[in-house]
């Protein structure tokens, strides 16, 4: 018997945008390019759905426009504290079960990147 339904995970990746985050006094006087990558877990879902419609799933322009909101709305010391309220939004969008979020800050260090990443919520390890 065939299979009806399977796991689907929306996925946003390489969004790059300023955002005012960091606590040295050249980050608190500009903004600052990051790069956010994002999976949201939407658990079971039919292969083919029931009808052609942007009502039925969930619009991934909406979950870059959160994205881009949430990280531009204020001044963050912290990239933990940013990616935390960034995961806890993404969580209240109806019909999300996980969410997988990663930011990067692209200039901080001249060698290198940092990054954080985030899971929370539920996710199927088929």
């Amino acid at each position: 018997m065939k299979s009806s339904q399977g796991q689907q995970t929306l996925t946003l990746t390489g969004l790059r945008f300023d955002a005012n985050l960091g606590i040295l006094e050249a980050e608190k006087a500009a903004p600052q390019p990051i790069q956010v990558d994002a999976e949201l877990s939407l658990g079971a879902q039919p292969l083919l759905p029931h009808d052609d419609a942007i009502t039925r799933v969930l619009d991934y322009r909406k979950v870059r426009r959160i994205i881009i909101e949430e990280c531009t709305a204020e001044h963050v010391n912290l990239l933990e504290t940013l990616i935390g309220k960034l995961a806890n939004r993404l969580m209240q969008l109806p019909g999300v079960l996980g969410v997988r979020v990663r930011i990067a800050k692209l200039e901080i260090f001249d060698d290198c990147e940092v990054a954080i990443r985030v899971e929370t919520g539920q996710w199927s390890e088929n």
